[in-house]
């Protein structure tokens, strides 16, 4: 007689989206303004922690050929709201978006540019 022992279910952890804000370099087709060195882009990402939002965040723009540098992080839509940031209606219907979707919404992009031009 074999015994099999069942593994305990995990529980799920929820989705929720944070906010990062990513910078972008340049790269052959990445669709940034011509003369521009870089862009910032303002996201909302779902995750089951920051960790992962910022994964697929990057994972997701690379597939555009877009070249990440940097990922800074400003946390969930409750996490901002304790630390006294004002959020829309506009800015929380986008970030229902992402989390309805699990994906990634570039809710802006700010492009850079070399300030000796």
């Amino acid at each position: 007689m074999t015994e099999t022992t069942e593994k305990p279910e995990k529980a799920k952890r929820p989705q929720q989206v944070y906010t990062l804000l990513v910078e972008v370099g340049r790269s052959a087709n990445d669709g940034l303004p011509k003369g521009s060195t870089g862009a910032g882009l303002l996201c909302y990402a779902s995750g089951v922690d920051e960790a992962e939002a910022v994964r697929e965040t990057v994972a997701i723009l690379k597939q555009a050929e877009m070249a990440p540098l940097d990922v800074t992080g400003y946390g969930t839509l409750e996490e901002r709201e304790k630390a006294g940031d004002e959020i829309d209606a506009a800015e929380k219907e986008l970030m229902q978006r992402a989390l309805d979707e699990n994906s990634v919404v570039v809710a802006q992009m700010t492009p850079f540019y070399d300030a000796k031009a």
